[in-house]
């Protein structure tokens, strides 16, 4: 067996002393005063909740289907875990940061809803005063857990799991909790400025986005990269799989953020399910004007920066102009992939392209249409005369995409000083699944033994 380290004790005694302190917090009535709730809105939103939580392991399979074979359990174990870890720590700290008491606009009192307490029996949130408190932070428990769980792509098949877990609880508590803040509670600072984002074109994508350019600078470029090998997709199937998945899932990301079951939630419904029709065929065609063979990936990755751009505006923009949205926003992204791969950024399956552009676009566009025709709680963009709300987007964004870009990029720096974050040459060239999780997707003759040291194994099964 390998050499334990002082460090290898660290996460299991945190999750023990959160387990012990759980046993000495009061137990508070659940929904003492029910009259006020709807039970429709109740419904939809327990239904969005399981919908946004099933788009983490669609994520898992869209991202190991593109990697290599040597890397796809590594990979969607990376991200799949987010849904152990990050449901802890939303509940521990991560709701009241994002939702609790503002302080200055900037970030929640963490003492508000500590260890989910006052949850239970709270009054509503104010925007969901339908649905009980409880129900409203489960569902935005699913939106903490995937964001994190997007950086992986770009740092896959070189980043060891330990240091990409502690860079998981960094980022939700440092980032994602403080954009949420800023944009989603009624005190924070971008709420107050009149920015837009309906589902998280800022709160999720845009973060996200960065994180992952940071991530792929600081890693710096693998070995396959340097010497130009091109990558080969483990199991296309697998990312046909994903993607059916986050579509799926999708609707309840953005049709849910109606926070009730009404007209505003079909329109967000209808717009999202456009949007990416759009830019899945958008991707395919524009590849085929420029020469290529029309792809089973390529419609994969446009439909996902269809769901990306129209996330910030689905409930803003009306159903004919998100064609517009996902068709311009997939343009974009493969232009910006086609370019990135000219560069020495290595970003491995194009999550700043993708996500972090889609993202911004998203959030721009909804600055153009976005119309109180569709979402009276909403604002007029530029396109029916009111440029104030587009300035107000472009604000917003930069400060988003500044601060997540330096304070991800001192994250990983961190997190190097503390414990290596990118594995050893030999580690990255036998791949990450076996050496560090000792288990294989594909039958491979390499296994760890008991002592650690690498051994041959028959192929199992025969491709």
């Amino acid at each position: 067996m390998k050499k334990i380290s002082f460090q290898d004790y660290l996460p299991f005694i945190f999750l023990a002393l959160i387990a012990i302190v759980g046993i000495f917090m009061p137990a508070l009535p659940s929904f003492a005063d029910a009259s006020k709730y709807n039970s429709a809105d109740i419904a939809w939103i327990l239904v969005a909740s399981s919908l946004v939580f099933l788009m983490t392991p669609g994520l898992s399979f869209f991202y190991g289907g593109m990697v290599n074979k040597k890397n796809v359990i590594s990979t969607m174990m990376q991200s799949f875990i987010a849904t152990g870890l990050i449901s802890i720590v939303w509940l521990v700290v991560g709701f009241s940061l994002a939702f609790g008491k503002s302080v200055n606009g900037i970030i929640g009192d963490p003492s508000t809803f500590f260890m989910f307490q006052n949850v239970g029996s709270g009054a509503p949130w104010s925007l969901a005063p339908t649905i009980p408190l409880l129900l409203f932070a489960l569902f935005q428990m699913k939106f903490a857990i995937i964001t994190p769980a997007l950086v992986v792509g770009a740092v896959a098949g070189r980043i060891r799991f330990t240091s990409y877990v502690l860079f998981m609880v960094l980022f939700s508590l440092l980032i994602y909790a403080p954009i949420a803040h800023w944009t989603w509670h009624p005190d924070g600072i971008l709420f107050k400025l009149g920015v837009l984002d309906f589902a998280g074109g800022t709160v999720v994508h845009i973060s996200a986005g960065c994180a992952a350019l940071a991530g792929a600078l600081v890693l710096k470029r693998r070995k396959d990269h340097i010497e130009k090998k091109e990558l080969q997709p483990a199991n296309i199937p697998f990312v046909l799989l994903g993607t059916g998945l986050l579509w799926f899932g999708w609707f309840g990301f953005n049709a849910g953020s109606a926070l009730s079951a009404n007209a505003l939630a079909a329109s967000a419904f209808a717009t999202t399910n456009t949007a990416t029709a759009a830019a899945g065929l958008a991707w395919v065609f524009f590849d085929v004007i420029r020469g290529r063979k029309p792809s089973a990936l390529g419609f994969c990755i446009g439909a996902v920066v269809g769901l990306v751009a129209i996330t910030p505006a689905a409930g803003f923009v009306a159903i004919p102009q998100s064609i517009f949205i996902g068709f311009i926003a997939s343009l974009i992204s493969n232009v910006a992939v086609h370019w990135k791969s000219k560069t020495s950024i290595d970003d491995t399956l194009d999550v700043f392209p993708c996500h972090g552009l889609g993202g911004m676009v998203g959030m721009l566009l909804t600055g153009i249409f976005a119309t109180k025709a569709v979402n009276s709680a909403g604002t007029d963009g530029w396109f029916y005369g009111n440029f104030e709300l587009f300035k107000n987007q472009v604000l917003g964004l930069l400060l988003v995409v500044g601060y997540s870009f330096t304070v991800s990029y001192g994250i990983f720096k961190l997190i190097n000083l503390i414990h290596p974050l990118r594995v050893s040459e030999e580690e990255e060239e036998l791949g990450l699944d076996v050496t560090q999780h000792n288990e294989n997707y594909h039958p491979s003759m390499i296994s760890i033994s008991d002592n650690g040291s690498l051994k041959e194994e028959d192929e199992l099964i025969h491709s």
